[in-house]
């Protein structure tokens, strides 16, 4: 257990030490988007749609070819996260909502298949790194990132899972302090979770009392 430990810092450390400045960039915009997410603060569209511009180029470099197309993803959709928390419902700012399941179980089938046809083109076609996972990844965070543009409650349940994958994937491209920031989003999700949770527990108070 203590060699694991040691092992993970000293693979910290080497990141630290190997990264560029640009991820480094890239990973606190990252953070403060999530802060400001957590938090239902519109700026975290903002602060993400910089970042991404950083990670289109550090993903392409690590050879990670779906998740830099994925970056060019959420540059659109920071631009209508922003409107759509600002203008989400009759002009007024957008409440956090809930799925149906039955609308969980179509989203999850269709991850599944975009998973295994891309995950196939790129492991025949392209020298891509880990093709399944970085598909994986991919494209269920495009449909997670839509669900957040959209305050579905769930979402954090989806990130809970692609940034576990996410934080792996990095640790093995030699991402290093990018995988440190998805491990550190996975406690960050939990309090996201909640604080969403009680937004929208409010929100059904209010109509009810309405």
């Amino acid at each position: 257990m203590t060699e694991s430990i040691n092992s993970l810092v000293d693979s910290l450390l080497a990141g630290l030490t190997a990264m560029s400045g640009w991820e480094a960039t890239g990973v606190l915009l990252a953070f403060v988007y999530l802060v400001l997410a957590i938090r239902q603060n519109i700026w975290c569209w903002a602060a993400a749609a910089v970042s991404e511009v950083i990670f289109l180029f550090v993903m392409f470099e690590a050879r990670l070819y779906m998740e830099s197309a994925l970056r060019i993803f959420y540059l659109g959709m920071a631009a209508y996260g922003w409107y759509s928390w600002r203008h989400g419902k009759q002009g007024k700012d957008l409440a956090v909502q809930v799925w149906a399941v039955r609308k969980h179980l179509i989203t999850l089938v269709a991850i599944t298949v975009l998973v295994a046809v891309s995950g196939y083109l790129l492991s025949a076609y392209t020298d891509a790194a880990l093709p399944y996972w970085d598909s994986f990844t991919t494209w269920a965070a495009m449909i997670t990132t839509w669900m957040v543009t959209r305050k579905i409650l769930e979402n954090w349940y989806y990130w809970f899972v692609i940034d576990a994958v996410s934080a792996w994937l990095y640790f093995e491209r030699g991402l290093t302090l990018t995988a440190a920031l998805y491990l550190v989003y996975l406690v960050m999700i939990v309090f996201g979770f909640m604080k969403w949770r009680d937004s929208y527990r409010e929100t059904r108070t209010d109509l009810a009392t309405s």
